[in-house]
């Protein structure tokens, strides 16, 4: 909700807000729990797979480039559709 009313709010002034909800990506914080229950993560994840550092780049790159210029109060979910299979 933050993110919508701060597009908002800030529209006006040429300023898009957005925001990325990452799912599960492998990093030294989950790593201890993708080890011992990966498999019960992967099985519900669509894409069968978790998060690399390249899905999450791309989602901001575009977001930051030309192509996402005219998108603004948007919480881009980056998790292989497990958002969507709720």
């Amino acid at each position: 909700m933050l993110t919508r009313m701060l597009a908002r709010r800030l529209g006006p002034e040429q300023i898009a807000v957005n925001a990325i909800a990452p799912g599960p990506f492998p990093t030294k914080m989950t790593n201890k729990v993708f080890e011992a229950r990966g498999k019960e993560f992967l099985a519900q994840i669509p894409l069968g797979r978790f998060g690399t550092p390249a899905d999450i780049a791309g989602a901001a790159v575009f977001l930051a480039s030309r192509a996402g210029a005219f998108v603004s109060g948007c919480v881009l979910p980056v998790d292989g559709g497990l958002v969507g299979g709720l």
